[in-house]
Order: structure tokens, then C-alpha cells, then sequence
């Protein structure tokens, strides 16, 4: 069975008998995935593989940009732009939404004129601005490239919808990953991989972040070799957090209770909606993407409008 219930709660966002398809294999560590939906294709990264792709129902996977920066996390604004997180770089880039590297706009590269480490996952809010995390996988071999830390923290960062240079919002992560806002934006989600758990934060109104608290611990085991971490990360249209873990995709509900685990059968980086009408779940793993039907969808991002 591929959807493990530990609560009744989950039936009402999956089915119990939910098929998950692979929809694409042969890669070498897929991450970052978003949903386009004025050309209805996911857009995906293979950092490992320098590579980034896409997906169609009608042709399947192409590649659409090969050396890509080994680019990690990705989002589309309100224009629909694509932003990405590029690893070798250590920036936030925006380009044409077709994520061939056409009109590439750096947007963050340093903090305080320090190098960031490797930015990794980025969302935006409805204002505009661009909130993501920097942990330090980009300067390791594989997943990046093997390089001194300049910065002697790894934080997460807002960059102001007027542009300008990152404002850090906190920096007591070991190594913050995914991030996501609950459908009202009210309140910040970012997951720590190393200590296997995600905190969640007050949003202010200024942007800021504030009064950071555990909502669920114990997801994984922070080792990176085992593949089974805290990793990506969205929020659904109820409030219910979706985040990569041991075995595949857990469930928790806006109070931090395990709803249940959608089982993959490999090592997942993240997740996100998307289809017609967003209720497929594409959910990228070690050598292959993979997507399920749920009867939920994601929470309502700015370029979904």
C-alpha cells in the first residue's frame, strides 16, 4: 500500500488506494519541482546532473537547460517568471519562465558582502517578496562545488519586493531547507534537516518573522547519507503541511499531528502541485519523478492566480 493513515483525517486529502506513477526516470538526485501552468509542464532539477527539465503528459521529460548551475529550488512569481536557487553560483536567479536560462536576472548573491552558502528553496509572498534558505549543500561535492564557507551561519534570508540586498530573518539553523507559507500567510514554515524537525514562525507585517516554535520533530535522521531527511516542503489549501521524510511524503496538520505518509519507493528531495486543477502531487526522488492524485490541493501561491 502506498498511503499509510495514522489518522483518519488523512482520507480526506488522499485516497487509501491512491496510485503513485513514475512519471520519468534515469536522473541522478531531482529536486526543486514547479508546476507551469500556462504551458501545463513541471519543470524540475537535477543538481548532481547539472541539468534542468521538464515534463508534459504529451511529451514527457526534455532537458531544457544543460550546464543549469546545479540549480536547486524553484518558484514563479506573480509574472510567472522563474526564480531559482543555484548552488554553484551561491545566488537567486529570475528568468523566462520557459527555464532555458533565457533573461537570467541575479537577484541575491552576498549578505553584508559575503558570499551566501548555497541558496536552496524559495518562495514568494503575495506582496511580492522572495523568502529562501541558504544552508551549505552547495559547497559540497555532488550537489555542488566544494568550496570555504564565507558566511559562519546558515539563515533564512527575504528579499524586499523593491529588490535591493537579503534581509536576514533568522540564523540559528543548522541547516535550514524547505520552506512554505500556510495559505494565509500568516504564518512561516522552514524545516531544519539536520535536527529532523520544522519550526514554524509568526509573519509579521512588515515581512519579518517572529516567535519560533516546534511544530513536528523526529522526521528522519539528519544524515545525509541515509537519504531519508526533512527535505522539501508545501502547504495545502486546509493548512496541512506535505514534507519529504523517510520512506516519502508525510502529512501533518496544522497543530503538528502525523496525519499519515504517502510511501515512494525511493529517497525523496521535494514536492508540489500542480495539473489542470493542481490536485496531482509531483514529487521528485533520487532517479525519478513521481506524481499521485490527491483531493486536496496546494495552498494558493501568487502565480496560481
Amino acid at each position: 500500500m502506498s498511503v499509510r493513515a495514522e489518522s483518519d483525517e488523512l482520507h480526506g486529502l488522499i485516497d487509501e488506494n491512491a496510485e503513485v506513477e513514475q512519471i520519468g526516470t534515469g536522473f541522478t538526485f531531482t529536486e526543486g519541482p514547479i508546476w507551469n501552468p500556462e504551458g501545463a509542464f513541471l519543470l524540475f532539477s537535477d543538481m548532481p546532473g547539472d541539468t534542468r527539465r521538464r515534463w508534459a503528459e504529451e511529451s514527457g521529460v526534455t532537458e531544457v537547460a544543460k550546464p543549469s548551475n546545479k540549480g536547486n529550488g524553484m518558484t514563479l512569481d506573480a509574472q510567472g517568471r522563474l526564480i531559482v536557487c543555484e548552488h554553484v553560483t551561491s545566488s537567486v536567479v529570475r528568468m523566462d519562465p520557459d527555464g532555458t536560462g533565457s533573461g537570467r536576472e541575479v537577484l541575491a548573491t552576498h549578505y553584508e558582502g559575503k558570499e551566501l552558502n548555497s541558496p536552496n528553496d524559495v518562495i514568494v509572498h503575495s506582496t511580492g517578496a522572495i523568502y529562501f534558505s541558504d544552508p551549505t549543500y552547495g559547497r559540497m561535492p555532488v550537489f555542488g562545488i566544494e568550496r570555504e564557507q564565507d558566511l559562519d551561519f546558515q539563515g533564512v534570508y527575504r528579499l524586499a519586493p523593491e529588490g535591493g540586498d537579503p534581509q536576514l530573518l533568522v540564523d540559528d539553523f543548522v541547516q535550514p531547507n524547505g520552506l512554505c507559507f500556510s495559505p494565509d500567510e500568516s504564518l512561516l514554515y522552514i524545516n531544519d534537516t539536520d535536527r529532523a524537525h520544522i519550526r514554524v514562525f509568526d509573519v509579521g507585517g512588515d515581512g519579518t518573522i517572529s516567535n519560533g516554535r516546534v511544530l513536528a520533530d523526529g522526521i528522519g535522521t539528519g544524515d545525509l547519507e541515509s537519504g531519508e531527511l526533512v527535505d522539501g516542503m508545501k502547504c495545502d489549501e486546509h493548512g496541512n503541511i506535505w514534507v519529504t521524510g523517510p520512506k516519502g511524503v508525510w502529512i501533518f496538520s496544522p497543530k503538528g499531528e502525523h496525519l499519515g505518509i504517502i510511501e515512494i519507493p525511493e529517497s525523496v528531495g521535494n514536492l508540489h502541485w500542480g495539473g489542470p486543477d493542481w490536485s496531482w502531487l509531483f514529487v521528485p526522488a533520487s532517479s525519478s519523478v513521481y506524481r499521485v492524485k490527491t483531493k486536496t490541493r496546494g495552498r494558493r501561491e501568487p502565480f496560481m492566480s
